[in-house]
């Protein structure tokens, strides 16, 4: 009994990643990549199937699968990512450039981002 609510938890609570990181790629201050990752590891803890599904998806399986596999991402994932995060920052800096503060707050979060995406590990 007590598997069976550990599975349906790491299944739920890896659904809820998955749907974190879908609103995270329409969203520059939620970030994506690592509510995916999470998912993955829940999934992989309660469910091949769905595990299977996201390392089959077109668009992040690639990505996925080389970090669990490898614990880094290609070079052309990296530059893929500092284009979105320079391109979404700018665009919500530009959005809200009548809120110095706001904005400030942007710059810092986008530095801190970048500065994280350059100390991965590329494979």
């Amino acid at each position: 009994m007590k598997q069976g609510l550990q599975k349906h938890l790491y299944i739920s609570l890896g659904w809820l990643c998955v749907l974190l990181g879908a609103i995270g790629a329409l969203l520059p201050l939620l970030p994506t990549t690592p509510f995916l990752i999470l998912a993955l590891l829940l999934f992989s803890k309660s469910s091949p199937r769905f595990h299977q599904m996201l390392l089959k998806n077109s668009w992040f399986g690639p990505a996925l699968y080389q970090w669990e596999t490898t614990r880094s991402i290609s070079t052309a994932v990296k530059r893929k990512a500092t284009w979105l995060i320079v391109v979404a920052f700018s665009v919500s800096i530009y959005l809200l450039s009548s809120n110095l503060w706001l904005c400030l707050m942007l710059v810092m979060i986008a530095v801190i981002l970048l500065i994280f995406i350059r100390g991965l590990r590329v494979s």
